[in-house]
């Protein structure tokens, strides 16, 4: 990858601040733990990314600005040069994706006090909980990644995205975007057989695309919720989410910081790793071990799987 670099127009560059407690060196770590994921690439400190806004697709350059402390650097580079609704878009994503208004203050003063947080909490020092704005994508991760490893989960979003998602040629290198509802609602499971995923799976990523398309579903709604437990209640009913998935959503997309997948066993086995323990605790012993995260159960979880992802 290189990218020659030339006098970017003003309309091409976004400074987003970012808060305290934001380490990008930690995010970019985090972002890098897998070498095949697809929707993204990091090169020389920086992350490249393409987006979507309505029918443009733009890749972005975003990375420390080394200028301006505690300032990001978001460089649209091309292939067009965005119109101000477009440059709100990407603004507005940029900082859902690196949850830049979220403060950690107060997490990190829980923590501290916290034998099990505190560790992780300061190995980790201003990692956000990287998001994914994009509500059909989140759900699709997280059925594809339901009762399978994490490596194989990244080759199944692979073969889904490179197949029926959208993708742009900049300076050599091919950048995609996740695909749309309209395109997995309008496939059969047989048309997703190669893909060497699941029946049930395939029938599940139909099932909710189909949902977004008929406008049953949809951030907004999710969004307007009463609380954490009402938009998982509202997740649970759909075929193929269960309390898991749900959860998962909640924290990465939807940002509840309540939300908390206390069955998934990175978490309990993460928890061991940290006590020490020769078995993972149960449900009880971790609801009481977790009694101090209230309204931090996300950020939490997120950080304990840290330790081991």
């Amino acid at each position: 990858m290189s990218h020659k670099y030339k006098q970017l127009e003003p309309e091409r560059q976004i400074k987003l601040p970012v808060p305290p407690e934001f380490s990008f060196k930690e995010n970019l770590k985090y972002l890098s733990r897998s070498s095949n994921e697809c929707l993204l690439r990091i090169h020389d400190n920086k992350v490249y990314k393409a987006i979507a806004t309505g029918t443009n697709i733009y890749v972005l350059e975003v990375s420390e600005d080394l200028e301006s402390p505690q300032t990001l650097s978001v460089h649209i580079l091309g292939p067009d040069v965005p119109n101000s609704m477009d440059r709100k878009e990407i603004a507005l994503h940029v900082r859902e994706w690196f949850d830049l208004d979220t403060d950690l203050a107060p997490f990190y003063k829980m923590a501290k006090q916290d034998k099990i947080l505190e560790g992780a909490a300061q190995q980790f020092y201003g990692l956000r909980n990287m998001g994914i704005p994009d509500l059909f994508e989140a759900i699709c991760w997280g059925i594809i990644g339901q009762q399978i490893n994490l490596a194989f989960a990244y080759t199944l979003k692979r073969r889904l995205v490179e197949r029926y998602g959208r993708s742009i040629l900049y300076e050599g290198d091919l950048y995609w975007v996740f695909p749309v509802p309209e395109t997995i609602a309008s496939l059969s499971v047989e048309e997703m057989e190669d893909l060497r995923m699941t029946v049930k799976k395939r029938e599940y990523l139909i099932d909710v695309a189909k949902l977004f398309v008929n406008g049953q579903l949809s951030k907004e709604s999710l969004l307007l919720a009463a609380d954490c437990k009402t938009a998982e209640k509202m997740l649970v009913k759909i075929r193929g989410i269960g309390p898991w998935t749900a959860n998962y959503v909640l924290m990465r997309c939807l940002r509840y910081a309540s939300a908390f997948p206390i069955d998934d066993v990175g978490l309990h086995n993460a928890i061991k790793h940290v006590l020490q323990a020769e078995e993972k605790p149960t449900k009880e012993e971790l609801r009481q071990l977790s009694s101090g995260w209230t309204n931090w159960e996300s950020y939490a979880t997120f950080y304990l799987w840290r330790l081991l992802y």
